[in-house]
């Protein structure tokens, strides 16, 4: 691997990114050795992923290459922007000032909640039967 000049870890829901930022690059984003367009098979989901870039005026300055594990697709998303915009702050601190106030720096803390006793699912009870 080239040498890289930010690092993150990303969280979201139960998904785990880490994240390098390579400089010199052309923009590429590579999650688990793909593109992140084949990787996430959704547009609206490579859009969430190049955020922290858009948000920073960074498009095309860096690579990131991201290993991501656990979650669904959604959740691996917002990991992987997590992960960039903490490695973007990582490479550059005054970058703070920008993905701070976008939200970009705040790990969701929304997540699947337990199942409780007596209930199928977290809130859904068993289904009544009158005869």
């Amino acid at each position: 691997m080239a040498k890289h000049e930010g690092y993150g870890t990303g969280r979201r829901k139960s998904a785990v990114a880490k994240v390098w930022l390579i400089p010199g690059g052309s923009g590429d984003i590579t999650i688990n050795e793909m593109s992140a367009r084949d990787y996430l098979k959704r547009e609206r989901l490579a859009i969430v992923v190049r955020e922290p870039f858009e948000t920073t005026d960074t498009v095309g300055r860096y690579d990131a290459k991201c290993i991501v594990s656990g979650g669904g697709l959604s959740g691996q998303a917002g990991a992987v922007r997590h992960g960039i915009a903490n490695a973007l702050v990582d490479a550059n601190p005054d970058h703070r000032g920008l993905l701070g106030p976008a939200g970009l720096l705040t790990r969701d803390p929304r997540v699947k909640e337990r199942k409780h006793a007596g209930f199928r699912k977290a809130r859904r009870g068993k289904q009544f039967s009158k005869r």
